[in-house]
This record gives C-alpha cells, structure tokens and sequence, in this order.
C-alpha cells in the first residue's frame, strides 16, 4: 500500500465507529469480512477525489 492510499485508511478509520452506529441503527452487521471491500473501494473513491483536486490545482496556478 503506498503512502497516499495509507493515509486514506487513516482517515476512513476516524470515521470507522460513526459509519458503525449508522449500519447498527439500519440492521447492518458490520463485520471485519465486509469491512475490507468497502475500505478498498472507499479509499479508491478517496484517490480519485485527491487526484481531482491536484488536477484543478496545477491548472489554477
């Protein structure tokens, strides 16, 4: 895992216990075997919102 996409983890975990108590008030067992696949996807989404905005960025400057 590179360094951007470990950051990425990093903040998708702070947010981990919030994303928990919204899947526990809908009935949504959240356990380690599908954790995995979202944090994967939700650190791509990340990526692609990172690269967006360096993108938009170097254009302005």
């Amino acid at each position: 895992m590179d360094p951007k996409q470990m950051q990425f983890m990093q903040i998708a975990m702070k947010y981990l216990p919030e994303a928990k108590d919204l899947l526990d008030e809908t009935g949504i067992e959240l356990d380690m075997a599908k954790l995995q696949p979202v944090m994967e996807l939700l650190t791509k989404v990340m990526s692609d919102a990172y690269d967006l905005g360096k993108q938009e960025a170097l254009q302005e400057k």
